[in-house]
């Protein structure tokens, strides 16, 4: 069987499946557009603004669009927010203070927040913030009756929950999963705050994790609501009484989210969270065909083919470290941007073993662009996120089937 015929044979087995994220990205488009239109959003919105950026119309209203958009009071939306991680931080140390304690109920945080949470150099632990995690089943699920027994057990501030695998084995969680567990830990008398790393599961599905219980949600503008457009940045969304308490750690306590200006203007901000729906469903469809046709040469995938999608990222175990590098410049031979650069696997900041990274975007970085990493440790597992265009997707996987086929 040729490259072209097996992914043809793909494209059809997964055209149920094409159908239904259409239709999410469609209901999401209108609802993104509804934003638009309740907001009253003008071109006076996409204006530059220099220095405090006091009255800055643009800041505020892009952050009500948000608010709108994921159904929450308020949203915190800035170019000021480095990454995933560094929003995450400031929301985490906005909310807590020394003392308190957290209860991730999703295994451990992703490799970069880990530094986050405990060591030197500004953790939380060395606030005296506790941060403590239940174990998921061995089938990637929350751990109910250990979340009820820790729960029990000692006073919580937080309940943490991440999305989204990180380079776990494990499925992303489902919106109606994250309600689930919201529902559990209310029912067990937990007050505080529901924090969710919300990172590549926006517009995935018809709902955000603000519709089903969470208190607060957090992402990156390089990922899923930035449309790829989106230079840098990062969103903070969720109740007011905890968006007040962040916004003071974003800037300063005596000025909270009254200061903030960006000179480059947020015509890409709007642009992009116009697009977002768009190319997350790109970015689904891409995914699923790359990993058909890696499932129909041997190579295991998670999530399953069949199964329901949570996030845009996919990954892919490898037998040798020879075939996670071939796949891995096969990202990058495909990328509009230093297609001709071989990875190497190096020590990259927030990681604990060398990782190697495919990343020919025109953002730095950006997973909402077709990008790949992996870290350089066994079971050898790449993954896989983005792709602005299924057709781009397409490319990318004839290429990665012809160089796969032949190791």
């Amino acid at each position: 069987m040729t490259v072209n015929e097996r992914i043809d044979r793909a494209e059809k087995a997964l055209a149920a499946r094409f159908r239904a994220i259409d239709d999410v990205a469609l209901y999401n488009q209108k609802k993104v557009l509804d934003a638009f239109r309740e907001e009253r959003i003008a071109v006076r919105h996409f204006a530059q603004t220099t220095g405090y950026g006091y009255g800055d119309e643009g800041r505020e209203k892009l952050g009500a669009l948000f608010a709108n958009i994921f159904k929450a009071d308020r949203a915190i939306v800035s170019p000021l927010l480095a990454s995933g991680t560094h929003t995450l931080t400031v929301a985490l140390f906005g909310i807590l203070r020394p003392n308190d304690r957290v209860l991730c109920i999703t295994g451990e945080p992703y490799d970069t927040l880990r530094g986050v949470i405990k060591g030197t150099g500004g953790s939380l632990e060395e606030f005296g913030i506790a941060f403590d995690m239940v174990a998921l089943k061995e089938n990637g699920k929350i751990d109910r009756s250990a979340v009820t027994a820790a729960l029990r057990e000692r006073e919580y501030k937080m309940i943490y929950i991440q999305r989204s695998r990180g380079y776990e084995l494990r499925d992303a969680f489902t919106v109606e999963e994250i309600g689930a567990a919201c529902d559990l830990v209310r029912k067990n008398g937990f007050p505080g705050c529901i924090f969710v790393d919300n990172c590549y599961g926006e517009f995935v599905q018809k709902r955000e994790p603000t519709e089903v219980g969470a208190d607060v949600i957090v992402g990156s503008l390089i990922k899923n609501p930035g449309g790829g457009l989106v230079p840098t940045g990062g969103y903070i969304a969720g109740a007011e009484r905890y968006l007040a308490l962040i916004e003071q750690r974003l800037t300063a306590p005596s000025v909270g989210g009254e200061i903030g200006s960006y000179a480059c203007g947020y015509q890409a901000y709007y642009q992009g969270v116009f697009l977002a729906p768009h190319t997350t469903a790109q970015a689904l469809k891409g995914g699923l065909l790359i990993g058909k046709c890696l499932e129909e040469l041997g190579f295991r995938n998670f999530p399953a083919i069949e199964t329901p999608l949570a996030d845009i990222t996919r990954a892919v175990r490898f037998e040798t470290e020879e075939q996670l590098t071939a796949f891995i410049c096969c990202v990058q031979a495909c990328s509009p941007v230093d297609a001709f650069v071989r990875p190497e696997a190096w020590d990259m900041p927030g990681y604990d073993c060398k990782v190697i990274m495919a990343a020919g975007t025109f953002v730095g970085g950006a997973t909402s662009e077709l990008s790949a990493d992996a870290p350089i440790r066994t079971p050898y597992t790449a993954y896989f996120q983005g792709g602005l265009t299924y057709e781009h997707c397409k490319i990318a996987c004839k290429q990665i089937l012809e160089r796969l086929t032949i190791l």
